[in-house]
């Protein structure tokens, strides 16, 4: 079948999914102009998986396709229920067909877009992609979970592969193999994010009275911004290239523009601070890693979506209104005892939060950092939303802090309650791999102590970040935020400017932000690595700041674009204007201009069209070992255990657990070593492995597959380079060989 016909199928099946949701999802996001009709299919896929994973989990229903539809018909249910409870068809759907057929065509031609160029390079081979699909694969097998991890048998995986079991439910639905339903997931992230970042950006101004074209300029540029553009490291097209590890201010190499691009390197944009990570979404787009942090994009967009649509609420509640806050009143007095308080009601406001609490599990089961991120810009929105309540000038500044914390404590502690009930099953079979919380430059008094609680005091830990360093990365969105600083500090003194709502919202994205940008140089989460100690911290921290960042800049440009004949204009002159547009024209091409090298870079400059078949890679690289992948996957059920080579993390050993998803002793040494916490877990299992297959001992051999459940031992030219001394025929006296193309076997182990 054509890859056309896969991509329609599976269009299809976001199509259907959104169509169900929407009844809840135009309630979520009525105040939304567009009724957050894209945020339908991520809210459908959401609730859809972790319901799937919950019943899977409690062993109430397997991990069956047709327990998906059975879920999926009572989701359908619901919503025909909210439907007509809310008689959501007074909406005036008829009013909204044009923003509803304008978002999914968008959605379809980013899904396509980024189909054709994953086409160009579709094995899911090189980097982690081994990683990523054998998680896939592992789950698709599995009856129930927790899924059971492909790289050591027995336990169950000891990561974040919530995303990895959405994938593999679209997978089920879609009845496509996962080799395709994988390329197919990565270009879907490119598709929701686009779509869901043009959502927000465009109801981000929806609240200035601006035409329609202003808000779906903002919308298209926030996408842009936040899916395709890179940072200012793109400068360095111009310059005489630099050491890769060895980076240099750009004014101190030579300008050479006649030898435009100097042989520029697009990961160095993400490396460019030493021993450090700082990615961006279409660095991963380009990558093709099916990774947490990539499949969380569109759970992010939905929750800040959900933030900003408690912002723009109109019906908020007024509590100054409901109360006499004269602090010498008795109503006042239970008001602060709570006493007038329904906390734990279910308001619309109650709804959000009970919502958040359970994206904000979504995001921690899919990818930890983001949960805790979006858990503390909740906290800021909330924060806002409740200060903004209480107006009363007559109350002291004392009791308003007491109204304050009084309203919003509450709220806090039931959105923490929620998500830690959402994620509790998760967490049962889930081991943090972190070690502490390491202080960066500690003075010798604390490096003394070494440890105080989870803090860590570590010396020769000292590592910043240069300046000039940091303004290459993201020069670019404080360009805009100084000129947002100045337009604001302009307009407040203006009689007649109000604060929009979307003004607040980008400010607290903006502190957040730079929080996040600031943590790095002053604290890091400790793991596995002694060299690059801060860079997952960065990493993660940091490829959040860059979306929010997008989406504020996105808003930023439109805002101050209508008012810039006000501002800059009439105040500082045409010659000045035309400077300041020359040099954000100029941002402008330097950070569009990345996506351009790194796609053509990583996909051959899109010269060659493969389809979107991730496996067919192994055909001509080991075609013994693709036919006998192929027969595993056609004629072996379930999990039964697999023995094959183990090897170093980024190689082609494992290539059999993670294309097949039956698990092994052990597959990428490191990678254990990294989820287990330490590498004395995986470590015995290297030389037991190596007895299985070089052994003469029968009896020992013997021992060491009943230890670890072998079934089957797989025999190829991998076992053979890394066994040298590789002992076949005990395999025929132990099992007998059940599959042979050529050198590569499969034996089955004798159960007895």
């Amino acid at each position: 079948m054509s890859d056309i016909y896969f991509l329609f199928r599976w269009w299809l099946v976001f199509f259907i999914i959104g169509a169900i949701f929407l009844p809840l999802t135009t309630k979520i996001f009525s105040n939304f102009f567009d009724k957050g009709y894209i945020f339908s299919k991520i809210i459908g896929i959401a609730f859809i998986g972790y319901t799937v994973f919950i019943l899977g989990f409690l062993k109430i229903l397997p991990f069956e396709t047709q327990s998906i539809f059975l879920i999926v018909v009572i989701f359908l249910l619901i919503n025909l229920f909210i439907n007509k409870k809310y008689s959501l068809p007074n909406i005036k759907i008829r009013s909204l067909l044009p923003i509803f057929i304008f978002e999914e065509v968008i959605f379809l031609a980013i899904l396509i877009l980024w189909s054709f160029i994953h086409a160009h390079a579709p094995d899911i081979h090189g980097l982690e992609k081994y990683m990523d699909y054998g998680f896939i694969n592992s789950i698709l097998r599995a009856k129930y979970f927790p899924p059971l991890d492909m790289w050591f048998t027995p336990h169950s995986i000891n990561y974040y592969y919530f995303g990895h079991l959405i994938t593999a439910v679209l997978t089920k639905l879609s009845f496509l193999p996962s080799a395709i339903a994988f390329n197919l997931m990565l270009a879907t992230i490119g598709a929701l994010s686009f779509t869901a970042a043009f959502s927000i950006g465009a109801n981000l101004l929806s609240k200035l009275n601006a035409k329609r074209y202003a808000l779906y300029a903002g919308g298209l540029i926030a996408a842009f911004l936040l899916n395709f553009a890179g940072n200012l490291h793109a400068v360095y097209l111009f310059f005489k290239p630099y050491v890769n590890e060895n980076p240099v201010p750009f004014w101190q190499l030579d300008f050479s523009p006649s030898t435009y691009p100097n042989s520029y390197w697009y990961p160095n944009a993400t490396r460019f601070i030493h021993n450090t990570i700082h990615e961006f979404p279409i660095y991963s787009y380009v990558v093709s890693d099916l990774h947490g942090h990539f499949l969380d994009i569109p759970f992010v967009l939905l929750t800040i979506a959900v933030l900003l649509s408690l912002v723009l609420k109109s019906q908020i509640t007024n509590y100054k209104s409901q109360i006499n806050l004269n602090p010498q009143s008795s109503k006042y007095l239970e008001f602060l005892n709570l006493k007038n308080l329904n906390l734990f009601g279910i308001s619309n406001f109650d709804i959000r939060i009970l919502l958040l609490a359970f994206l904000l599990a979504v995001m921690y089961m899919t990818n930890a950092w983001d949960g805790i991120i979006y858990f503390i810009l909740s906290i800021f929105i909330i924060g806002y939303i409740v200060l903004k309540s209480i107006t009363n000038p007559s109350v002291i500044k004392n009791s308003k802090f007491k109204i304050f914390s009084v309203l919003l404590l509450p709220k806090i502690l039931l959105m923490g309650v929620l998500f830690f009930i959402f994620a509790l099953t998760f967490n049962l079979t889930f081991k943090p791999f972190t070690s502490g919380i390491g202080l960066l430059c500690a003075p010798k008094f604390l490096t003394d102590i070494g440890k105080f609680g989870p803090f860590l005091f570590e010396a020769d830990h000292c590592q910043r970040s240069p300046l000039w360093q940091l303004g290459i990365l993201y020069g670019f969105f404080y360009f805009w935020v100084v000129s947002f600083g100045i337009f604001l500090y302009s307009k407040i003194k203006s009689k007649h400017f109000t604060i929009a709502p979307g003004d607040i919202f980008v400010v607290i994205l903006i502190i957040l932000s730079t929080l996040l940008i600031i943590i790095p140089e002053f604290i890091y989460v400790k793991d596995i690595y002694p060299a690059h100690y801060r860079a997952n911290t960065m990493f993660k921290l940091a490829y959040q700041s860059f979306m929010m960042l997008s989406l504020s800049s996105g808003y930023i440009i439109v805002r101050f674009v209508l008012g810039i004949k006000y501002y800059v204009l009439s105040r500082k002159g045409k010659i000045l204007t035309t400077c300041y547009l020359l040099l954000a024209t100029a941002l402008f091409i330097l950070v569009f201009l990345y996506p351009y090298f790194a796609i053509n870079s990583y996909f051959g400059d899109l010269r060659t069209n493969s389809g979107l078949n991730g496996i067919n890679y192994l055909k001509p690289l080991y075609p013994q070992d693709y036919e006998a992948i192929l027969w595993i996957n056609k004629n072996i059920k379930g999990q039964p255990v697999i023995l094959e080579a183990s090897g170093d993390s980024y190689t082609d050993y494992a290539r059999v657990s993670a294309n097949t998803g039956l698990p092994t002793v052990l597959g990428w040494t490191v990678h254990e070593w990294l989820w287990r916490g330490t590498y004395d877990i995986p470590a015995p299992r290297i030389p037991e492995i190596a007895k299985m297959y070089e052994s003469s001992d029968l009896e020992e051999t013997k021992n060491l597959l009943k230890k670890y459940k072998v079934e089957y031992v797989f025999v190829g030219d991998l076992e053979r380079q890394k066994y040298p001394a590789l002992n076949e025929e005990k395999f025929k006296l132990l099992g007998k060989i059940i599959y042979q193309n050529g050198k590569t076997k499969i034996f089955k182990i004798n159960s007895k």
